[in-house]
């Protein structure tokens, strides 16, 4: 709207280019006329006016660079018109305006759309044509869109031979809108891949403010978002911008890398304010508006700000061009300005000299040859010259010549030039170049952007600021080995080690420590798991073999204190020691033994079962016995006299066997009913060693309670029947033995218990099964054998007499 506005409120300026001046570079007279609006000079600063104003460019500043485009484009006509291949018997003209303001710029453009001075309105037909056919425009890219829209009105092919802004191409608004140098897109990738190539991942982002730099800044934020690169400082540049504040703030951030999206002026105004300030160890990269600015490669101090690298259209060489430029500087035709057909037709350029303009950068100047070759050929298409003559008598209109420049497909300096259908072309590459300490920029590579961007880049060839190694830029360092980036930014992170147990696997996922797997394990710090050993006690151990050895020594020794008994077996001292009671502790002691063997070997469901099962039923029943014959023990010397009836009682219906017998089937219950919802079966120790699995049983504690329950008050009431009994007759016994026995069982289990808190070993198998064992020796060797020894040995000992001469001494004992 704001350009429309300014193009209705110009038209009273018109006037001012309707004078004519033979002998001008801005124009020659052709059957074709090709526009051009060419910002030789640039207003930097919009001057704010009270009315509509044309301006003066040739009061603006001058562009050296464009005013090499400026001749570079009378050349490419004038090389045309003297072909006899291409428009063999048409002659092209051209018609140039100084185009240095976007808005009050405007008679330029309504000089080329007039004809005798007057704009046909778009209602009116094709009566009275202009001979142009179409227009090509300079870079900045706020510019051609405002121009763009008014020719496009008419269907006037617009070349652009330097507006890359991507919102331009392919776009309905600029259907007649082609350009011979690749958008924006192609530009940021290019330059995107330099930073991905060196791993540079904190970056700062200058822009021009303008439609350019805008586009190219959302364009790579767009390219970075999936990538570990990072724009740690972005900002607009513009004649306001304070270049100390900028810098000083890119230094605070750290970032070492800098790219600059910006027009040639912008740039070089940055560069010299980082020289004056010292700004020192940075990489600079530069986009194709300056990459090739000789003016700062050769700028005193240039050295110091660091490495710059840039990109840039590769430079090409045009046969004929400096001898067109020496020749035309020699017929200067600047001389007068009343000259000039059009107030922005003058130059005042005398004081360039041949040599300045062929310094200049030249990168441009393939695309704005192929853009007015592009447009000979479209027109040599239109008028039907392939038989060697062209068709003069046909009317053109410039959308024919739009339809044949969409479709061009020709052959210049070795390039196949082509437009995709976008307007984009299908040809030209982008050149990667370093300015080094001659102040040359050395070209060390080139990316192809044809399809997609290709590019090679030797880096060996840059002399890096840091003498040989490639510059870092990071937010963050990288982690160490085995840690893990907190998420809260991708660059700027703090590191986290994983715990042992797991692994870190930063191709996959760099801010997730994974669980090992249960078979496996890991160290602090690992970026993968190794399987774990695993541990049991196999039969074959020497700690099994002895502990096997000596239960059979106990199952032996048991069988003979059983014979042993059963020679004896009316004899006082069998009978003291329970009679018939004997054979069945001998005989639950034998079974109890059974379950250490299963305490070695890989455990199995049924191993874990043979285990605990036989031992705690009939160690139960071990219990049940010492307690019945610890209460008799005591019911005898201290309670017949003083509860005779209940001593009658419990002799009447065998109350020793009853509560065996009620023991024995309470545990074989207990045991049923908590193995039937969770037996014990094979369990992996993982938690105390990390590098280690123990293959061990799992018993379940509420399944179990129930009967370690059980065994526990056993135990209580044998310990307490038999302490009670402490005092009975010295060589009389047998409470004292039943005491010293449970003891050593209290002391035994209690020792397992606190190693089983501290230690979970393969060996705690080892330990668990001498704990069983010594259960078991504990009744043996303090219960069973003195017994045997009064038999074998102390046969005298063994007698009715002796034992009734003991009870009798005891009776006077506690009756005084």
């Amino acid at each position: 709207m704001k350009h429309f506005l300014a193009f209705l409120s110009l038209l009273e300026l018109h006037a001012l280019a309707q004078h004519t001046v033979s002998a001008s570079d801005f124009h020659l007279d052709g059957d074709y006329v090709i526009g051009g609006l060419i910002d030789i000079h640039h207003v930097s600063t919009p001057a704010t006016n009270d009315r509509p104003e044309s301006i003066n460019c040739s009061s603006q500043p001058f562009l050296l660079r464009s005013y090499r485009s400026f001749q570079l484009m009378r050349f490419s006509v004038e090389e045309i018109n003297n072909s006899t291949d291409l428009l063999p018997n048409v002659s092209l003209g051209y018609e140039i305006f100084d185009h240095c303001s976007e808005t009050q710029n405007f008679p330029g453009i309504l000089n080329l759309i007039s004809v005798n001075g007057l704009v046909q309105p778009w209602s009116e037909p094709n009566m009275n044509l202009s001979r142009l056919i179409a227009v090509l425009i300079s870079s900045r890219s706020t510019e051609t869109m405002s121009v763009a829209s008014i020719f496009m009105a008419y269907l006037i092919p617009v070349v652009s031979y330097g507006a890359t802004e991507s919102a331009i191409s392919g776009k309905p608004t600029f259907s007649s809108f082609l350009q011979t140098v690749h958008p924006n897109a192609a530009l940021i990738e290019v330059i995107f891949n330099i930073v991905q190539h060196f791993s540079w991942h904190w970056i700062a982002f200058l822009i021009s403010d303008n439609d350019l730099g805008k586009n190219g800044l959302n364009l790579f934020k767009k390219r970075i978002k999936d990538t570990e690169i990072c724009l740690g400082y972005t900002q607009k540049l513009n004649d306001k911008t304070i270049y100390s504040d900028v810098l000083q703030k890119i230094e605070s951030q750290g970032t070492n890398i800098i790219i600059v999206f910006a027009n040639e002026m912008t740039a070089e105004a940055l560069i010299e304010s980082a020289i004056k300030l010292n700004i020192t160890d940075k990489v600079w990269i530069a986009g194709d508006t300056w990459s090739l600015d000789e003016k700062l490669r050769m700028k005193k101090g240039i050295e110091n700000i660091g490495t710059v690298l840039g990109v840039s259209q590769p430079a090409v060489t045009i046969n004929g061009f400096r001898d067109f430029i020496y020749t035309s500087k020699s017929h200067n035709h600047f001389d007068n300005a009343e000259q000039q057909k059009s107030c922005n037709q003058v130059c005042n350029c005398n004081g360039v000299s041949a040599e300045d303009i062929l310094a200049v950068d030249s990168s441009v100047s393939f695309p704005i040859y192929s853009a007015v070759y592009a447009i000979a050929h479209a027109l040599h298409k239109t008028l039907q010259c392939d038989l060697g003559k062209c068709n003069t008598n046909m009317t053109v209109y410039p959308y024919m010549v739009l339809k044949e420049l969409r479709n061009t497909n020709f052959t210049l300096l070795n390039q196949s030039i082509q437009f995709d259908e976008d307007g984009n072309p299908l040809f030209g590459s982008y050149s990667v170049v370093f300015w080094n300490h001659s102040g040359g920029a050395q070209e060390i590579g080139f990316c192809n952007v044809h399809s997609s961007v290709d590019c090679f880049i030797n880096g060996t060839e840059i002399q890096w600021y840091t003498e040989g190694n490639v510059p870092t830029s990071l937010c963050s360092e990288d982690c160490p080995i085995g840690y893990i980036r907190d998420k809260s930014d991708k660059c700027c992170f703090t590191c986290d080690i994983c715990p042992n147990g797991t692994y870190v696997n930063e191709t996959e996922d760099p801010y997730k420590c994974n669980n090992c797997k249960e078979t496996e394990w890991s160290e602090e710090g690992s970026t993968s798991c190794s399987l774990r050993s695993v541990e049991y006690i196999p039969f074959t151990a020497m700690e099994s073999v002895l502990i096997m050895v000596w239960t059979c020594v106990l199952v032996g020794l048991i069988l003979a204190m059983a014979v042993l008994f059963a020679i004896n077996y009316n004899t006082p001292v069998v009978r003291s020691a329970g009679g018939p009671m004997c054979f069945l502790i001998l005989g639950c002691l034998n079974l109890c033994s059974v379950s250490v063997f299963f305490y070695f070997g890989k455990p199995t469901t049924s191993f874990c079962i043979l285990r605990f099962f036989p031992f705690i039923l009939f160690y139960t029943v071990c219990l049940a016995c010492f307690v019945v014959r610890s209460f008799q023990i005591v019911c005898i010397f201290k309670m017949s006299n003083k509860f005779p009836q209940f001593y009658r009682w419990w002799m009447k219906y065998n109350g020793q066997w009853l509560v065996i017998a009620g023991a024995f089937v309470t545990q074989a219950l207990f045991l049923l009913i908590g193995y039937s919802y969770a037996p014990p079966g094979p369990y992996n120790e993982t938690l105390w060693y990390p590098n280690e699995i123990i293959l061990s049983c799992d018993i379940n504690i509420n399944e179990t309670a129930s009967s370690m329950i059980l065994l526990s008050c056993l135990c209580s009431l044998c310990f307490i029947f038999s302490y009670m009994g402490k005092d009975l007759p010295k060589n009389y016994n047998e409470a004292k033995a039943i005491t010293f026995c449970l003891l050593l069982l209290i002391i035994t289990w209690i020792i397992f218990a606190a190693v089983y808190m501290l230690y979970r070993g393969k060996h705690i198998q080892t330990i668990n099964a001498l704990a069983v064992l010594s259960s078991l020796y504990s009744f043996l060797f303090w219960y069973f054998l003195p017994k045997c020894y009064i038999i074998i040995f102390q046969p005298h000992k063994n007698t009715q007499q002796y034992f009734q001469g003991l009870i009798q001494n005891y009776t006077k004992t506690i009756s005084q």
